[in-house]
């Protein structure tokens, strides 16, 4: 089964739970140039954290994923108790202070003195991170295909898109192709008349003057880069029916798509009414690239 093309963008949650508790995972992802994974969790899972990391590193190859985990507990929380050292040091403070101010017969007050921060102390659990891990990462892997495959359905219709698009730039290239071989003779044909009537008077060798026309023509031709173009095209094709981590290598390819057409305006300008009509299409294709560009910042 080939890789799916995938958003970097989407939302996911997943709970597991057994005797002891509820874990609930949240996963958000967004785009990122590479893989960034904060965490949002409670106190006592930072011991396994990089086990979590490592399996959303198997599963996510980019984007920024926020991971927020929710664990409730049930029954006893560990017995309850007040903190003996801290609650004598309350005593005698008061009994000094009591003593020295002259306020006899004065008595401590214990609701006072439970309020005080670090009072009251519950029994350690033992051992959380054997009794979480293992449903915390069953939650995590629930979310993780939750995720994937909400991005691998926005990854679906971003690539519809892209396809949608790349036809456009295909045909307008195919049409730009037709034009250009239209275009070249008679670019050549024009400019051999305008240098012999500027010319006309001169002791000018006649086939030199011809090779200099067909030389000039040369350079305005665009068939390599209506080519180039349309191989590029192919590959942008190819690559989405491969699937993956396909998000750099378009952007790296229509960045080669965008200098083969910026080449074929600045080659059209002065070839006529045929220049035109290529100038129209290659500007077309500049905007359908960029709004392939757009929707491929999105993919992995």
């Amino acid at each position: 089964m080939k890789p799916r093309v995938r958003s970097m963008t989407g939302f996911a949650r997943a709970q597991r739970s057994n005797a002891a508790a509820e874990v609930s995972v949240t996963l958000k992802s967004l785009n990122h140039r590479g893989l960034d994974v904060h965490f949002h969790t409670p106190a006592g899972t930072d011991p396994f954290e990089h086990v979590l990391r490592a399996a959303i590193k198997k599963a996510v190859l980019r984007g920024h994923v926020d991971v927020r985990v929710i664990i409730n507990r049930f029954g006893s929380q560990g017995a309850a108790g007040f903190n003996e050292g801290l609650l004598r040091s309350y005593i005698a403070a008061f009994q000094k202070a009591a003593d020295e101010f002259g306020f006899e017969g004065a008595v401590p007050d214990l609701n006072m003195a439970f309020r005080l921060p670090g009072m009251f102390e519950e029994a350690a659990e033992a051992e959380p991170e054997r009794e979480l891990q293992p449903l915390l990462l069953e939650a995590l892997h629930d979310a993780l295909a939750a995720l994937n495959e909400f991005r691998a359905r926005e990854g679906a219709e971003l690539a519809a898109f892209i396809q949608k698009h790349n036809k456009l730039v295909a045909s307008a290239c195919c049409q730009i192709g037709e034009i250009r071989s239209r275009a070249v003779p008679l670019f050549q044909q024009r400019l051999n008349e305008r240098l012999k009537e500027l010319l006309r008077n001169s002791n000018v060798d006649q086939q030199r003057l011809a090779q200099e026309a067909a030389l000039l023509a040369d350079r305005s031709d665009i068939g390599e880069e209506v080519a180039r173009l349309d191989i590029h095209s192919k590959q942008l094709d190819e690559i989405l029916d491969v699937g993956g981590e396909v998000g750099k290598k378009i952007d790296f390819l229509l960045q080669e798509m965008n200098r083969e057409t910026n080449t074929i305006l600045s080659k059209t300008s002065g070839i006529g009414e045929l220049g035109l009509k290529i100038t129209d299409l290659a500007l077309g294709i500049k905007a359908d690239i960029e709004k392939i560009r757009e929707q491929a910042l999105n993919l992995e």
